[in-house]
């Protein structure tokens, strides 16, 4: 029997950046971002942490990579 290999996290960026709308993948991106906040907060160094500023500014440069993307494969089309 053969073994499928596990999707790579490119993978599923890859799919996930395809089937959602924009602001779907920025609401994915504040869960993922809050749920690792939440995560162990003792283990957490305070210099680590993702200020809101900085959630923000990775939710807006993800966004503009994702309509560059967008916009790239729709000149192909």
């Amino acid at each position: 029997m053969m073994s499928v290999p596990s999707p790579t996290i490119q993978d599923v960026y890859a799919y996930i950046t395809r089937i959602f709308p924009p602001t779907a993948l920025l609401q994915l991106a504040a869960l993922i971002l809050n749920g690792l906040t939440q995560q162990n907060q003792a283990a957490l160094d305070d210099s680590d942490t993702w200020t809101e500023q900085d959630q923000l500014d990775l939710a807006a440069f993800s966004f503009q990579h994702f309509n560059t993307d967008f916009d790239n494969d729709e000149e192909i089309a």
